[in-house]
């Protein structure tokens, strides 16, 4: 990188992140914790990558060293590590932005997965065990098991897998997803252009999974119920410009938000002791089921 590079830390979670500046230049990188990921794992979300980028999706890429090699070996002092340098995604986060820029981005993941799907990556599979039974033993030390939020996550869950595992199959578009994508894993520059980045969590699965997250996602971002209704018309009419939703996947699309959402608060649970949530107590847990898991559970009248 040069004399006058710079690395300042911008993210320290599941994994730490840098910013290195080089002159104008600037990139960032990712120095996954220990044991988070295998060197396929890495490999494969690069492979990804590099087909989005190819396929001509923005998105934040992997840079190559002079020796042509992507994925560093570090040897910490808690044990090797792995560590990648990717392109900076130009541009800001924004908590809220407009419906223009919602259906640009319903647009590009409509185009995003015209590439992913069928497209197989050697990673996890998010199948219904996985997103919604796995977690549970994960989050059961953090929550009271006679707790009214425990008793909701286990009643909620029967009902999903029941209804997730009777959905139409053949209706159901299968592929590689990024499963993150929401604000806190896009700039958006000044002309309105949003980057995707963060592919850490990519793998197989549904790909209207990345459809139903990002829309309990805007709906936990946006309080009032019109602005949301617009937002959300927004994007779906940006998705669908490009590509088609079946009629099957939007009704399952609030089951699979919930499947996320119980995945990705068994990770919260499972990486306690890696700091990847300081905040994590049972307080915490109750917040975000009653008032993101459960809300968006009873606004879409599920388990009904």
């Amino acid at each position: 990188m040069g004399e006058s590079a710079t690395c300042r830390l911008i993210k320290a979670g599941v994994n730490h992140t840098y910013q290195i500046t080089n002159d104008e230049r600037r990139s960032v990188f990712r120095v996954y914790s220990l044991n988070w990921r295998t060197r396929t794992d890495i490999a494969e979300e690069i492979r990804l990558l590099d087909h989005l980028k190819n396929g001509g999706i923005p998105v934040s890429y992997a840079l190559s060293d002079n020796a042509g090699q992507y994925i560093q070996e570090i040897d910490a002092p808690e044990g090797r590590r792995y560590g990648v340098l990717f392109s900076q995604a130009e541009g800001q986060k924004l908590l809220t932005f407009s419906g223009d820029i919602h259906e640009q981005l319903g647009r590009t993941m409509a185009r995003l997965h015209q590439l992913t799907k069928d497209f197989s990556l050697n990673r996890v599979t998010y199948t219904t065990t996985y997103l919604l039974d796995d977690p549970l033993p994960q989050i059961a030390p953090f929550l009271p098991v006679d707790s009214p939020e425990m008793q909701f996550l286990r009643d909620a869950r029967d009902w999903l897998t029941t209804e997730l595992n009777r959905a139409d199959q053949p209706q159901i578009r299968m592929g590689a997803v990024h499963l993150d994508i929401w604000f806190d894993n896009l700039n958006i520059d000044a002309s309105g252009e949003a980057t995707l980045f963060d592919f850490d969590f990519c793998g197989n699965g549904p790909l209207a999974l990345d459809i139903g997250y990002y829309l309990m996602q805007l709906h936990g971002t946006e309080a009032d119920a019109a602005v949301f209704q617009a937002k959300k018309a927004r994007f779906l009419k940006g998705y669908e410009s490009v590509q088609l939703i079946t009629d099957e996947e939007k009704r399952i699309l609030p089951m699979l938000g919930v499947a996320i959402y119980y995945f990705y608060l068994g990770v919260q649970c499972a990486r306690f002791d890696n700091w990847s949530n300081v905040f994590l107590n049972e307080i915490h847990l109750q917040r975000l089921i009653n008032l993101r898991i459960k809300r968006w559970y009873d606004v879409n009248e599920l388990g009904r």
